[in-house]
């Protein structure tokens, strides 16, 4: 199925116009647990709140699931599955790389999706067919770098310490094995790979609407991502995601080593 890239883009601005005058402000934080930091904004939340008015007129009959609000509609066969800022943590910290996720699920699988950073102007899209880059330097079509080997590519995660005990020892296994590790930057880091600059991504402990509108942007670019023991990455949890085949074996390899 393909989605119209006018959609996305329709999608992408709505939320832009909430989380863009909220961005570097001194706006209210508040916390989802009593134990622990887990954030959440008024941009989170009027965002998300903006994609499911735009959804529900525009496609009345798709359900939608929100990191804010939870589902609705969850029994059709077309989804919606959103994260209207990816990186709250950064968000709030002034750094511009968070993003807002919206992914089409088709009787569970992810079809097509958008990872949009309105601050640096950049939109990463796949409409079912291909992937897309637009932004400054020019709009093009998305692809993965051709790396194969552990030793020549570039890992991203947000932080190892969200690995614990053996998952930790799993990563460890893997970044000792990369050209490079660098840390921090949430769903940028997919972006990235779909756009041939990073060649792995290992995370652990994400929801549906961390990744699920990543999954088509970087398959589409011709990238492969899955969970750890290879199924598929919709069901989230632990995720890895790598700019070719032979390189997500390798790394799924040394992951359950």
């Amino acid at each position: 199925m393909v989605i119209e890239l006018s959609l996305l883009r329709q999608i992408a601005n709505v939320a832009a116009e909430q989380t863009l005058p909220r961005f570097r402000t001194m706006s209210l934080i508040d916390n989802k647990f009593s134990t622990g930091f887990d954030p959440v904004t008024e941009a989170d939340r009027e965002a998300e709140k903006a994609i499911r008015k735009l959804i529900n007129t525009r496609l009345p009959d798709h359900g939608i699931l929100g990191e804010e609000f939870g589902g609705e509609n969850l029994d059709h066969s077309h989804v919606w599955v959103i994260d209207p800022i990816d990186g709250t943590r950064a968000f709030i910290s002034g750094i511009p790389v968070w993003g807002t996720l919206a992914g089409l699920t088709i009787e569970g699988d992810a079809v097509a999706g958008l990872m949009s950073q309105p601050f640096t102007k950049e939109l990463f899209m796949s409409d079912g067919e291909a992937s897309w880059y637009e932004g400054p330097g020019g709009n093009r079509r998305l692809a993965t770098r051709k790396t194969k080997e552990l030793a020549d590519a570039t890992l991203f995660t947000t932080t190892p310490a969200m690995f614990k005990d053996n998952k930790r020892n799993a990563y460890d296994r893997v970044e000792q094995h990369v050209r490079l590790a660098r840390y921090g930057t949430d769903c940028y880091a997919y972006a990235m790979l779909a756009a041939g600059f990073v060649d792995l991504v290992i995370e652990t402990g994400l929801h549906p609407y961390d990744i699920v509108a990543l999954v088509p942007i970087i398959e589409k670019a011709g990238g492969v991502v899955s969970t750890w023991d290879g199924g598929p990455a919709e069901k989230a949890g632990d995720i890895v995601a790598a700019a070719t085949p032979e390189l997500h074996a390798k790394a799924l390899e040394l992951l359950n080593h």
